[in-house]
């Protein structure tokens, strides 16, 4: 498990593209054959891959940095099946996932395990916070979810922008994995104060952290799909304070 730390805005002004992506964007999450994880003290979120092949399943395991006996002793975990379709087993119970499916792990489960479905390849895009209550384990299908609530965006033919208009939100971390980029496109997405702003060029399946400080928007080469996790002291979504297109620099 990859560790970064926080990070302040005063750091921004002095930091290189390299540095700036060496501290917010997170890439090679999705390895075949592999689980990949990645604590940020932002909110110590953390956010990770799987990968499993078919006929070899891949079980979440813990790691050092969480000092813990399993990986959601103290944490609950979104899972999004971001390519193909597979099952994921949460404490022996089976849950079939088709693509962009969510399903939510509470605090407490034991054993996570991922499985491939047969002939393309399966893919899940894991986010994890801390907890202190536990909620029973939920899956959200695709076909039946508030998008807003499954935190799932995808663009229509002709449209490049996402969140719009940009804000901020003193009180919540968030992460961006982009999605449905093919090999030659990308999305530039700001990041920064709104009169200091910074601008990542991202790839497919490449993430961004946004610290609470921080815009978080961008437009791409073409249309694409996102997924927005969100993690902090505030519930609501509403929860924002607007930056007006025109205080931005």
């Amino acid at each position: 498990m990859n560790v970064r730390p926080a990070t302040s805005p005063a750091e921004l002004p002095g930091m290189t593209t390299e540095q700036l992506r060496e501290r917010f964007v997170v890439g090679g999450l999705f390895v075949p054959g592999e689980v990949t994880t990645l604590y940020t003290h932002e909110d110590r979120m953390v956010i990770g891959g799987a990968v499993p092949l078919e006929g070899a399943p891949l079980t979440l395991e813990t790691a050092d940095p969480l000092r813990s006996t399993f990986f959601c002793e103290r944490r609950e975990l979104g899972i999004v099946a971001v390519a193909g379709s597979g099952a994921v087993d949460v404490d022996g119970e089976r849950f079939a996932m088709d693509h962009h499916d969510v399903l939510y792990v509470g605090m407490g489960a034991r054993e996570v395990v991922f499985h491939a479905g047969a002939g393309e390849e399966t893919a899940f895009y894991l986010v994890s916070s801390t907890a202190h209550v536990t909620h029973p384990t939920v899956l959200v299908r695709d076909v039946d979810a508030d998008a807003t609530r499954a935190g799932i965006t995808s663009l229509e033919p002709g449209s490049v922008w996402n969140t719009m208009p940009c804000h901020l939100h003193d009180r919540r971390t968030e992460v961006y994995l982009y999605l449905g980029l093919p090999a030659d496109a990308r999305v530039i997405h700001l990041m920064g104060e709104p009169d200091r702003t910074r601008n990542l060029v991202l790839a497919d399946r490449e993430a961004v952290i946004s610290p609470s400080w921080s815009v978080h928007f961008g437009a791409g080469t073409r249309n694409y799909a996102f997924v927005w996790a969100m993690a902090g002291e505030n519930q609501a979504f509403t929860d924002m304070d607007v930056v007006p297109v025109t205080a931005l620099r």
